[in-house]
């Protein structure tokens, strides 16, 4: 059975390409947006030198949102490429994202050294943070990952072991989970 994550997401997914709603009373407020325009700057993260926007057969991007009364909902995700290896693009990206907190490392769905969870509660498991298809795989837990944040809002730098000719793909990602009420 899907969860709440994979409701919205099919809920806004529906919006047309660039289709934006907005209807407001003193009861009732709605907010859809869904677009292929994310980028790294919207996600809050650089741009890792060199690397190019990974283009396959869907988008490379994505900006989808929902707002229902108390209910919010973000994810921006865009996909990059670049012929350095992995290691190098993750330890690219510590720095920035220790600006939103803890850095956790997760390879395979399991956290990577000492840390299994960061002292806002973050951890590598797809329970707590919805399940995430960060690039193209329908199973996050394939990828090696670096996440920063809390478990409702964080962000993730995800590198995929698919990536043609020896080059490096990976996916930044924004997610902001409806809070529990």
């Amino acid at each position: 059975m899907p969860n709440r994550f994979h409701v919205w997401c099919l809920a806004a997914a529906f919006a047309a390409d660039g289709a934006t709603g907005f209807a407001q009373n003193s009861d009732f407020k709605l907010d859809v947006h869904a677009n292929s325009r994310a980028t790294a700057e919207k996600i809050g993260l650089p741009v890792y030198p060199g690397a190019e926007i990974y283009q396959d057969k869907d988008n490379s991007s994505a900006d989808l949102g929902l707002v229902l009364n108390s209910f919010h909902f973000d994810l921006k995700a865009v996909n990059y490429i670049t012929p350095d290896a992995p290691d190098k693009v993750l330890e690219f990206y510590r720095k920035p994202l220790a600006q939103y907190g803890e850095v956790l490392e997760c390879l395979h769905g399991k956290a990577v050294g000492s840390v299994a969870k960061t002292s806002s509660g973050l951890t590598c498991s797809d329970e707590q943070g919805g399940h995430v298809d960060v690039n193209g795989s329908a199973d996050s837990s394939k990828d090696h990952e670096l996440r920063a944040g809390a478990p409702k809002k964080f962000r993730i730098v995800a590198i995929n072991d698919d990536a043609p000719g020896g080059k490096t793909r990976f996916g930044l990602v924004y997610l902001e989970l409806p809070k529990d009420e």
